[in-house]
Parts: structure tokens; sequence; C-alpha cells
């Protein structure tokens, strides 16, 4: 099975589906993640099959459930390559996307690929979470915030809440053992204004990989004094 079948395929299990046009689209992408990742550290994936399973089939689990939809306004929180965001992005031409890395170097990467793949409607943000959670023209902007394997759930839920209007949804990307993190994170969400939804569970497809796209709803303003500092709320989770 070439790559093109792999995605295709393996949306397929995940009953979505993808056409040709967006297939090349992220044909392109790998190809510069590839390039790029010479250069700069993108990516500790470097198999081109892998690529496509672990990155871009990944990422776009996060469609299984329908919670993320044409137009609505996304942030990526730590995004890193571009994952989940661009992968979305590719498959829902019409939302508006926001990629958010404290690395400029990553941000120069994500501008190529977007250009290079002729994507609308993406904004790109230097910078910390805990930064531009506090500005009010991010904060509580957006119906969807994202984030993929960037900390502890304690920890991302005051990175990415902040960003989130009230009835918007956070969509998190998380590994198998998620059961403990949701315990520890109960305090954070009632302090942050946020209720758990449902874990769903994804089987990586050609894999044994088995992972949760966790979903959070807002139900209430997030306190101003929440994100702290930078620096603060990973030293001292909110538990």
């Amino acid at each position: 099975m070439n790559n093109r079948e792999i995605l295709k395929n393996g949306l397929n299990e995940l009953n979505i589906s993808i056409d040709d046009f967006k297939i090349d689209k992220f044909e392109k992408y790998k190809d510069l993640l590839v390039e790029w990742n010479k250069k700069i550290n993108l990516t500790a994936i470097e198999d081109e099959k892998e690529i496509y399973i672990k990155h871009f089939i990944d990422s776009l689990s996060c469609l299984i459930k329908n919670y993320i939809k044409d137009n609505d306004k996304i942030i990526d929180v730590g995004t890193g390559a571009g994952f989940p965001g661009i992968p979305l992005k590719v498959c829902l031409n019409d939302l508006n996307l926001t990629l958010l890395d404290s690395l400029n170097k990553r941000i120069n990467f994500l501008k190529e690929v977007c250009s290079s793949l002729e994507l609308e409607n993406v904004e790109f943000v230097h910078g910390r979470a805990e930064d531009f959670g506090k500005d009010e023209k991010y904060r509580e902007k957006y119906d969807i915030a994202t984030a993929r394997a960037v900390a502890s759930l304690p920890i991302l839920l005051e990175y990415c809440t902040p960003f989130i209007k009230v009835g918007g949804y956070f969509v998190c990307l998380k590994g198998p053992s998620i059961g403990e993190e949701l315990k520890e994170s109960k305090k954070a969400m009632d302090v942050l204004g946020m209720e758990f939804v449902e874990k769903i569970d994804v089987k990586l497809p050609f894999t044994d990989i088995n992972h949760n796209i966790l979903i959070l709803k807002k139900v209430k303003n997030t306190p101003t004094k929440y994100p702290r500092k930078a620096g603060k709320p990973s030293k001292n989770p909110i538990k």
C-alpha cells in the first residue's frame, strides 16, 4: 500500500472521507516536513508511512464525532509542526485557524506549509499560551481549542480554556492512560469553567496504538486571574 492509499483507507476506517485534491496537499505537507526536519527539530517521526499514520490520520481522528465543523474559529495551542491544526484545515477548508507556538522557527515552517498548500484564513501567533490567553483579541474568542501531547491535562486546561468562548469545546488528543489525568483535572475544570463531555477511544489504523480524544465543554467564563504568568501553570498546576 502506498502513502496515498494508507491515508485514504486509514481515514475510511474512521469514517472520514477525503478526496484526491486533499491527499495531494498532504503529500506536499509531508515533503516539507521531511525537508525542514533536517534543519530544525520538528518531529521524531521520520518514516514517511509513519508520518501519514501517526501525524496525519492521528490529527484527523479529531473529526470522528463532529465537534469541529467548517466555519468554526479554532486555535491549536502548542501546535509544533502543525498538528492537529493544519490537517484539520486541509479537510475543513472554511475553518478559521490560529496556530500558536512559542518557537519562531516552527512558525516560519508553518507559514511555508500554509502558503504551499494555499490555505487561507490562518493566523500565526508566536508566543506562549499564558500571555495570549490574557490578550483581549484572543481571550474567549474561539469555538474550539485543540492540543496534542503538549502537557498533562491540568496544565493543558489552564493553557487552553481561556481561549474558548462559553459553549465552545476543548478537543484534546491524549494517549491511552488518561484516567488518572482526568481525576487530577477535576479541580482545574471546576475553577476554569469546563465540564467533561466524553472520552473517545481511537484505535489508530495500521497500528496497535490506542489513544483517546477528550471532549470538554466551556460552561462558564474563566476567572480573569487565569492563565497565570508564564511558567506558573506547569510548575504549580491547579489540583
